[in-house]
């Protein structure tokens, strides 16, 4: 685990929080920023993901030499 992946939850976490006021209170602009924030955190978690798959697959190669 990175922390481009604690970052990303915790960035997804923020927007689901957002976004819920946002639609309690009706403000819409609230809604959508957490939303937005929401998809930033995926794609954060999701680039997290990535590098560590890669970081595995290098260890992995790098072992068996």
């Amino acid at each position: 685990m990175n922390k481009d992946r604690v970052i990303g939850k915790l960035k997804e976490m923020k927007g689901k929080i957002k976004q819920e006021v946002g639609h309690a209170t009706g403000q819409t602009e609230t809604e959508a920023q957490g939303l937005s924030e929401r998809i930033g955190g995926k794609i954060q978690t999701g680039v997290g993901k990535a590098k560590d798959a890669i970081k595995r697959g290098v260890d992995r190669l790098l072992a068996t030499k």
